[in-house]
């Protein structure tokens, strides 16, 4: 018995001194792993619908995560954002809304940045997301919120005629996220109850009709105002006064103005009928005027060449300096100022101030690009403003929408696809047009802009899509 007893008291302490070695080997290497935290901001980051956001994450203390699997995620761990794994980014089960939106900036991740930059922001892209970051058994990971916001347009004002003893005035504007306040106000600042209606575009944005009903006891200045609560900016009020004759009357002046109207349907009734014939030949001359349009232009053809100094490292140019596409790696380039460094953009090589210039960019099927022209001094380092305000006139596809690069953007309807885009700059009358070149249709003009001599340069923004500069 004493024996069996002394065995067994000795089985038991190998199993003891085994699990004494596991735990501490454990501990030791869950100390070794456990080396660093995941932060990201403390605050919700902004971006604007259409535009590129960085969301920022990294490792502290500083470390390098080249061979960390870093997971951005939503709610669904396996339906992923973007994931990086083994040094390289992996995109097998990416969440299809985000398919060649998303780059792990991967320039700081020697010293453990890894942010995720996510292109062209959606509305459906708000909400919270996780930066997963694993290192062999330990992970941690920070979460973070995005918040998108559009700035629609300046609100318009009508006249929608009588009703319940007043006049129904409507307050509206489109292109708004998050859905917008609304508020009427009096001379003294007091709100005034309204009635409102809202709907969304294709792209998620609301578009919103606020009425109000003004008697003739209550007319005053009044103003309608529109403000973006995750901006939190408001869009400049209207102010106006309705005149007491707009109000329903019953006198002999309306008798006699109901004659004057019959009278004036009558003439033009007459009056239409023939402008409906002489329309016939004004649409002949309009065909005219832009075949000349085109003609002319013909005769200031520029060969066009693309700039590798401003190209951004993920950008792949050919030989001839004439093809650039989207490669998957960044390449190891210089940080030069001259080089785009966030926005997969690149700039022409040849550089104009005074007279008229065309070139010609073949996109062919592409669903994803934008061309035009950029000042000379245009921002090449983060985030960039895209518009003429920005030093920037350009046309973009993305998908299936084409849109002008204003401020905020001008949605186009085209009667065809196009697969080579004519870009036409007149650097003296400050004007930038686009043209289809296999139709010769005119796409859009933007208003004259003052260049005040400073040159112009062919510009390019390359998503996914690969394109060549036409001779």
């Amino acid at each position: 018995m004493k024996l069996l007893s002394f065995c067994h008291s000795s089985r038991a302490s190998f199993y003891l001194l085994d699990f004494i070695i596991f735990f501490i080997t454990f501990y030791v290497h869950k100390l070794e792993s456990a080396s660093f935290t995941v932060t990201g901001p403390g605050h919700p980051v902004t971006a604007m619908v259409g535009e590129d956001v960085v969301l920022p994450c990294h490792l502290s203390p500083r470390m390098s995560a080249e061979n960390m699997e870093v997971r951005w995620f939503q709610s669904d761990f396996t339906s992923f954002v973007h994931l990086y794994k083994h040094g390289e980014d992996r995109y097998e089960q990416q969440m299809t809304e985000y398919h060649g939106r998303t780059a792990l900036l991967k320039d700081g991740i020697q010293a453990g940045k890894v942010s995720l930059q996510i292109a062209n922001i959606r509305p459906s892209d708000e909400g919270q997301y996780h930066c997963f970051v694993q290192d062999g058994v330990f992970y941690e990971e920070a979460v973070l919120e995005l918040k998108v916001a559009a700035s629609g347009s300046v609100p318009h004002i009508s006249v929608e005629g009588h009703q319940d003893g007043g006049i129904r005035v409507v307050c509206q504007s489109a292109g708004w996220y998050p859905e917008p306040d609304v508020v009427w106000r009096d001379l003294s600042g007091q709100h005034l109850s309204s009635t409102e209606t809202k709907s969304k575009d294709e792209r998620g944005l609301f578009e919103i009709k606020n009425s109000i009903i003004i008697t003739e006891n209550s007319n005053q200045n009044l103003s309608c105002s529109i403000r973006n609560t995750n901006l939190n900016e408001e869009k400049e009020l209207i102010t106006f006064y309705m005149s007491d004759s707009f109000f329903p009357r019953v006198s002999l002046w309306i008798v006699a103005l109901s004659v004057i109207l019959v009278t004036l349907l009558v003439f033009l009734s007459i009056t239409l009928f023939l402008f409906k014939l002489r329309g016939k030949h004004l649409d002949t001359i309009s065909k005219l005027h832009r075949e000349l349009e085109w003609r002319r232009s013909l005769s200031d053809s520029v060969k066009v060449t693309l700039d590798p100094d401003s190209a951004h490292p993920h950008l792949i140019l050919s030989e001839d300096q004439k093809s650039v596409r989207w490669g998957d790696r960044k390449q190891d380039l210089p940080n030069n100022p001259e080089r785009f460094d966030t926005y997969r953009c690149v700039l022409g090589c040849e550089g104009f101030t005074t007279g008229r210039h065309y070139w010609e960019v073949e996109v062919g099927d592409g669903e994803f690009w934008a061309v035009g022209v950029a000042r000379e001094s245009v921002s090449r380092k983060g985030r960039i403003s895209r518009n003429p305000e920005g030093g920037i006139w350009a046309l973009e596809r993305w998908v299936d929408r084409y849109q002008v690069l204003t401020s905020p953007e001008t949605p186009l309807t085209l009667s065809q696809v196009p697969s080579r885009i004519r870009v036409y700059l007149d650097c003296d009358q400050g004007q930038v047009k686009f043209f289809d070149a296999g139709n010769e249709a005119p796409i859009f003009n933007f208003p004259p802009s003052s260049f005040t001599g400073e040159r112009m340069r062919p510009w390019f923004q390359v998503v996914g899509s690969p394109f060549r500069v036409c001779p």
